[in-house]
């Protein structure tokens, strides 16, 4: 049925789609991590998505699929998962890895420490340290000379989001018959099934993957929760011809921020150092992440600044930390800005993903720390599994 033909006769577009076995409401990342993991099980499955197209979190941030310094536990454990879904499901989509991999920078004496713990822990397990000097050998590119040392890990992936999203959702559509319907809110959830503007549809099991879309259908299992959103601030940096960055980067900022280097004792004399010699940026949240595509671009960032309705306006001075931190690990004689954006996302205090069951065929799944790329589709198994 044409959307001119729905909008002519309104009887007929309320009339019931075919029933489905899992109806996914939203297409981002953790949305269409369910969708995969329901025609893994030969389900029917339907998803619904307010948007023609994903414009939203799952295609502003660094595509960088991260294990190493996730929090340990679950996360941790649904990282690797994800990780392994993305190195099966991309070549098959037509994704390309972009990259393979992480170098985590240590600039200070107190941040290398950090590193070295971490490497004995069971999460550090493949990953490997080096001296400044290793670092120069195998990471040209990398500004070793302000290095304390740094920490390899192989687990890393990385996809260009903008093109990754929505090339998964048609290979969905294409190889495994999932019914894309687009451009409607999804107003009401009733047993059974779903009501959008324009139709009602049946399913034996509904999952509401709401992304930063908090006071909409799942706001009444959402506001026992005290979410929050986090805007952060992101850009695209064309480097000299010929650049190449060996591996995604982080660097010292981040080994505060990352539950699974934060969590270590030795964490909190950096912090304290880093309260010292980096206020500005301890404020803003900034940490340091960067990427590159396979078109020499790197994908730099990012901030992190909570409200519940974040304001849309970006702010130089940040985008000038952000780069400063950039050139302090990076060996860049060019570095031209060609983009800006800010993205956004849910959070909640000391957890990484909600997972709420208000029915027995009814899940509402919300990943609330940045990690959607990460976790999706470890998240998108469990609760597969638990139905």
């Amino acid at each position: 049925m044409s959307l001119s033909a729905d909008i002519g006769n309104p009887e007929a577009s309320r009339v019931a789609a075919p029933a489905c076995d899992l109806l996914v409401v939203g297409a981002g990342i953790v949305g269409l991590a369910h969708a995969l993991a329901g025609v893994r099980r030969g389900w029917r499955v339907t998803v619904v998505e307010r948007d023609w197209r994903c414009v939203g979190a799952s295609i502003r941030n660094f595509g960088f699929v991260t294990v190493t310094g996730q929090r340990e536990g679950a996360t941790w454990q649904r990282a690797m998962r994800s990780r392994q879904v993305w190195a099966e499901v991309a070549p098959a989509a037509g994704i390309a890895i972009e990259q393979r991999g992480l170098w985590m920078l240590a600039h200070r004496p107190a941040a290398h420490a950090v590193l070295e713990a971490f490497a004995q822990t069971a999460m550090g397990e493949d990953c490997r340290l080096h001296d400044a000097a290793e670092v120069a050998a195998l990471a040209p590119g990398l500004r070793a000379d302000r290095l304390s040392g740094a920490l390899h890990s192989p687990h890393e992936l990385r996809v260009e989001s903008r093109h990754a999203i929505p090339r998964l959702a048609a290979w969905l559509a294409e190889r495994h018959g999932v019914n894309f319907i687009r451009g409607e809110a999804v107003l009401e959830v009733h047993p059974g099934g779903v009501r959008t503007a324009l139709r009602t549809l049946q399913a034996g099991r509904v999952v509401l993957c709401p992304g930063t879309e908090l006071t909409g259908v799942a706001a009444p299992w959402l506001a026992p929760q005290a979410l929050k959103l986090t805007r952060l601030q992101m850009l695209r940096v064309q480097p000299e011809p010929g650049f190449r960055l060996p591996a995604p980067v982080m660097s010292d900022l981040g080994l505060v921020r990352y539950a699974g280097y934060a969590a270590l004792p030795e964490a909190a004399a950096l912090r304290r150092q880093l309260e010292e010699e980096a206020p500005e940026s301890l404020a803003h949240g900034i940490h340091l992440i960067a990427v590159q595509g396979s078109d020499g671009s790197l994908v730099v960032g990012d901030s992190h600044h909570d409200d519940a309705t974040p304001e849309p306006f970006a702010s130089e001075a940040v985008d000038r930390l952000i780069l400063d931190h950039l050139r302090e690990s990076v060996e860049l004689t060019q570095c031209r800005v060609v983009e800006r954006w800010t993205g956004v996302y849910p959070t909640c205090h000391d957890q990484d993903c909600l997972i709420v069951a208000p029915e027995p065929e009814l899940r509402v799944v919300v990943v609330t720390s940045g990690t959607g790329a990460s976790t999706a589709f470890g998240i998108a198994e469990e609760v597969c599994d638990g139905w």
